[in-house]
């Protein structure tokens, strides 16, 4: 068992691994809520996340490109999006690249389809967040 006593971040690969492999008998038997054992089971998660986080980020999406996943995944037309937004140029626009998605659009966008705002911030809040 990692002695957490310390909680401090792992220092290499090695104890990210050591924790991941500490930690998969949770959750097959999940501990008793309020328990040592359950303590234990959080802060390895948590070390892990962290770990994770610096190492291993995940990209944030682009939001153009969210909005096409969307379009796809639905079968929405550039109709269904100038609906949406209300105007065939702004549309069109922001298909091409040519402008950025507006609070106004992230929105209705999110309201119309269902689409997460976060998911259509894009990297402007990802930087304020770094």
């Amino acid at each position: 068992m990692l002695n957490l006593k310390a909680f401090r971040t792992f220092q290499s690969e090695d104890e990210y691994n050591a924790a991941l492999q500490e930690v998969r008998p949770y959750f097959e038997n999940e501990p008793d809520e309020g328990s040592d054992e359950a303590a234990h089971f959080d802060a390895l998660v948590l070390l892990i996340e962290q770990y994770e986080a610096r190492h291993y980020p995940i990209p944030t999406a682009n939001p153009i490109e969210v909005v096409k996943s969307v379009m796809i995944a639905n079968n929405y037309s550039r109709a269904d999006l100038v609906a949406v937004i209300g105007s065939k140029a702004r549309a069109a626009d922001l298909l091409n690249g040519k402008r950025e998605i507006n609070l106004d659009q992230i929105r209705k966008l999110s309201k119309a389809w269902n689409i997460p705002a976060g998911s259509l911030i894009g990297e402007v809040a990802a930087e304020r967040r770094a």
